[in-house]
């Protein structure tokens, strides 16, 4: 602290000029319009707002509109569920009715093979009977023919378009309701079963026929039974008595094999007929809308 009054007052007298000198240096903002607040109060709009007031709606209107929503999304949804089973059970009588359709090619296809592998197991049994004979009494024009015929055999090729689809729409349900399915798959077992014994089939031709024909057929007697044309000549070559015996055992295993093709086209007749009448039966077709 100064010891002198004096210069104490000096000092203060000092820094007040100062700040005189500093507040008249600094200069007012220029081009600032004065702010005119009566005019802008005479300018502004004023908003007056109604007060509303709801009257509360009674518990039963409330009631009412509810019961209204609930039944405009009822109806929505059976609608939606009305147009959607009738999507459904179109979509399933068109499935059903071609799968009439290939039932119906198929059963007629199954009949005529019937027919062929009957008449290859008469041919079978008759070479059978001819090969027993000693071979002097082997009339050799004869044995290349029972021969050719013999060689033989017709495959079934199902329809399987419409059963495929069918088990694609299983979740239908016009389908899952119904027997379709398991008799579907009986119809599909014995297709697999009636595969394996046309394979049995063409591995005994392979294995047995074929050997034969080519040790002991002429190539003009081959190219003529094979376009079903009558042999050129009666001539076999190096046929002999253990050829004949050999020959006759394995017809015993390739006419057992024929009666089982046979069994199995009529065991798949019947799955493919028991599909068919339960399909128009279930499905109201017509007799001849799946033809």
């Amino acid at each position: 602290m100064a010891d002198n009054p004096a210069e104490e007052q000096s000092n203060d007298d000092s820094v007040n000029a100062r700040s005189e000198n500093t507040a008249h240096d600094i200069d007012p903002p220029k081009d600032v319009p004065p702010i005119e607040s009566n005019q802008e109060s005479e300018n502004m709009e004023v908003h007056y707002h109604p007060k509303l007031e709801h009257k509360r709606k009674h518990w039963k209107e409330y009631l009412l509109e509810g019961f209204m929503i609930f039944v405009a999304v009822t109806l929505g949804f059976i609608a939606e569920n009305i147009r959607e089973g009738i999507t459904n059970r179109q979509h399933a009588r068109e499935l059903v009715s071609q799968l009439v359709h290939d039932l119906k090619n198929d059963t007629s296809q199954l009949n005529g093979i019937y027919e062929k592998e009957s008449d290859i197991l008469q041919a079978n049994s008759a070479l059978s009977d001819l090969l027993n004979k000693p071979l002097t009494e082997v009339n050799t024009d004869r044995l290349q023919r029972l021969i050719a015929a013999s060689h033989n055999i017709w495959m079934f090729y199902p329809s399987t378009g419409a059963i495929a689809a069918i088990k694609n729409e299983i979740h239908l349900r016009q389908f899952s309701n119904s027997n379709m399915i398991g008799l579907i798959a009986d119809y599909e077992k014995h297709i697999d079963l009636i595969r394996t014994v046309q394979g049995i089939t063409l591995q005994y031709q392979r294995t047995y026929i074929d050997p034969f024909l080519l040790r002991h057929f002429t190539p003009a007697n081959l190219n003529a039974l094979f376009n079903n044309m009558p042999a050129v000549s009666k001539d076999t070559r190096n046929l002999s008595e253990e050829d004949l015996i050999q020959m006759g055992s394995d017809m015993a295993l390739i006419s057992l094999n024929t009666k089982e093709l046979l069994g199995d086209n009529r065991r798949l007749f019947a799955d493919a007929s028991k599909l068919l009448e339960y399909a128009e039966k279930q499905f109201n077709l017509p007799m001849n809308e799946g033809k």
